[in-house]
């Protein structure tokens, strides 16, 4: 049996994460421990929180004297990191609040780690999800590979950058045993509706206008969040220490385009007449250090550990945008914060 942390569980693509964890491994005990920001809901993971294998931590990992007492109490033997702030925009109004859970968060995880450990490092494991963003921008030709030289552009690229250096320091420094993935955009269930995917097939739905920035031709690759999550646990059972692996779903899309479809797929799911939801299209000044196109080589995981994305994106985003319409009720929880009274009611009052 291992103790096993999952940092930012609550969130998108943590409760994946925490979801996959604790069905396929019932012999672990799985520790999902998030402060409860504006994105992290519990609500997500009401499916498993039953589960005896299932433990919920509100914490923040910016607390370094919370996070050492939570390590001393349960002995984690490995970590699976994924809280972090994460939209772009809100970095570049506020990146002192992105320096302190992205960096001095993720140090505050790895000092307790050692701290537990104590150079014993047999079946233990420190797994750092990072993202694409830290590589800068492409042009319209090449990938991103692991070799590929850091150049963040936002506050938030930046902050997980430097995490990203800290976590292989400690490998360096102190052999800690660490892997670290760096993954392309995700979509799917449960996505707070700040991001794109979400926020569109939400104004669409009550036909409201859909911000692209500049033209829209900035490219992203677009993977299913389930997807991530196997290859998450493909690579933290099978990945070899030290090292890093880049998650890619092989799906590259200009925003205009992939807006133009969700428009389409939406107008179908809704009844509506051909052509209805592009007329809430409407271009706003880009976004400032705003990359042009991103796009992961996942080779090295494909072959090494055998990993591969199970859906392309018409697939997936049919499926996500079924997800949403189905669960309005989620939705409008959501976005009118009453979310927030699940992790009162559930455990506060308990």
């Amino acid at each position: 049996m291992k103790k096993i942390l999952i940092t930012g569980g609550a969130g998108f693509i943590g409760s994946h994460v925490v979801r996959l964890f604790v069905n396929k491994y019932p012999q672990h005990q799985i520790y999902n421990l998030d402060k409860l920001t504006y994105a992290g809901n519990l609500f997500n993971l009401k499916d498993v929180e039953k589960k005896t294998n299932y433990h919920f931590i509100k914490a923040d990992i910016v607390d370094g004297e919370q996070i050492m007492d939570l390590f001393n109490l349960h002995q984690f033997d490995c970590v699976i990191h994924l809280a972090a702030e994460s939209h772009v925009d809100r970095s570049i109004s506020n990146p002192l609040e992105f320096v302190m859970t992205n960096v001095v968060g993720t140090v505050n995880l790895l000092n307790a780690a050692r701290h537990i450990w104590q150079n014993d490092y047999e079946g233990k494991r420190f797994y750092h999800i990072s993202t694409d963003e830290v590589y800068g921008s492409l042009g319209t030709q090449g990938f991103f590979t692991e070799s590929t030289a850091y150049d963040p552009h936002s506050p938030y690229s930046a902050a997980k950058a430097s995490s990203d250096h800290f976590v292989r320091a400690y490998h360096d420094t102190y052999g800690l045993p660490i892997v670290i993935s760096n993954c392309s955009n995700n979509y799917g269930p449960n996505q707070f509706p700040e991001k794109l995917i979400p926020l569109f097939i939400n104004n669409i739905r009550h036909n409201k206008p859909l911000p692209v920035y500049g033209k829209g031709e900035n490219v992203r690759d677009w993977l299913y969040v389930v997807d991530h999550a196997r290859a998450i646990d493909v690579i933290f059972h099978k990945g070899s220490d030290g090292e890093t692996y880049n998650i890619g779903g092989h799906n590259e899309w200009t925003n205009i385009d992939l807006i133009k479809v969700m428009c389409k797929i939406m107008d179908e799911k809704l009844g509506r007449v051909a052509g209805t939801s592009e007329q809430l299209i409407t271009y706003v000044k880009d976004r400032a250090g705003h990359d042009l196109r991103y796009a992961i080589d996942s080779e090295k995981l494909q072959k090494e550990l055998g990993w591969v994305p199970s859906l392309q994106f018409e697939e997936g985003i049919s499926i996500t945008i079924d997800w949403y319409l189905n669960n309005q009720d989620w939705l409008d929880e959501v976005t009118s914060g009453n979310y927030l009274k699940y992790y009162e009611e559930q455990y506060v009052s308990r």
